[in-house]
């Protein structure tokens, strides 16, 4: 079964680009595209596409606010929302992940990158690369993180090391085979993470371990 997508964006050769780039895939199907941020949120409602890809600046309702409209707090079927930037606008992306994205593409990234985003947040996973999200969430770790709330139950060994995987942008293989666990201890460590911390997905695990500084010092692999 095709992922069915949908693109918002206010620039019709940027949604044709998108539309030729994923619908190259025997796996993702373009179901609609929005020009503005109103238009995407009555058609996402009504389609309910796998995934939306939203443009970070649109006419009537940016890609912030329709990210909170998809899959923000209170949504009672929140959809998979994914938006497209530039690094420029870092701070309408950080917006964006407190909004409910799972996932962010630079508008000039290698076509691979847009199609892996898709199927991350098709497989109800996040994309973080390494390149984008990393640092993004390096720039914006706030001052006060250094007096970041400690968690209502303390972290592992090993959940801490799950953490600053997924801040590093590792998927969850990826994870499994650096710590020799099986993919099943990766997910149950991703389940109890997100529990202790009270986030919602892997972008916001990977803000949490960026703005609590826990990333400081930290050596790449472990």
């Amino acid at each position: 079964m095709s992922i069915r997508v949908l693109l918002a964006d206010d620039q019709a050769m940027i949604r044709s680009g998108l539309r030729l780039i994923l619908e190259d895939q025997d796996d993702i199907t373009v179901v609609g595209e929005a020009a503005d941020g109103a238009e995407a949120v009555e058609l996402a409602r009504r389609l309910r596409p796998d995934v939306c890809l939203v443009d970070i600046r649109m006419p009537r309702l940016d890609g912030i606010e329709v990210t909170r409209a998809l899959a923000g707090p209170g949504v009672a079927e929140p959809l998979r929302v994914v938006v497209v930037t530039t690094f420029d606008l870092d701070e309408y992306v950080h917006g964006a992940l407190h909004a409910g994205a799972v996932g962010f593409v630079l508008k000039g990234a290698a076509p691979a990158l847009l199609i892996e985003a898709v199927r991350a947040a098709h497989a109800g996973d996040a994309l973080i690369s390494p390149s984008v999200t990393l640092r993004l969430l390096r720039r914006l770790a706030p001052a006060r993180a250094a007096s970041t709330a400690p968690t209502a139950r303390p972290l592992s060994a090993r959940e801490v090391e799950v953490i600053r995987f997924i801040a590093r942008g590792r998927t969850n293989q990826e994870i499994a085979a650096e710590l020799f666990i099986s993919l099943s201890t990766v997910k149950s460590h991703l389940t109890a993470v997100q529990q202790k911390l009270g986030v919602r997905n892997r972008v916001e695990i990977a803000a949490w371990a960026w703005e609590s500084r826990l990333m400081d010092g930290a050596e790449p692999g472990g």
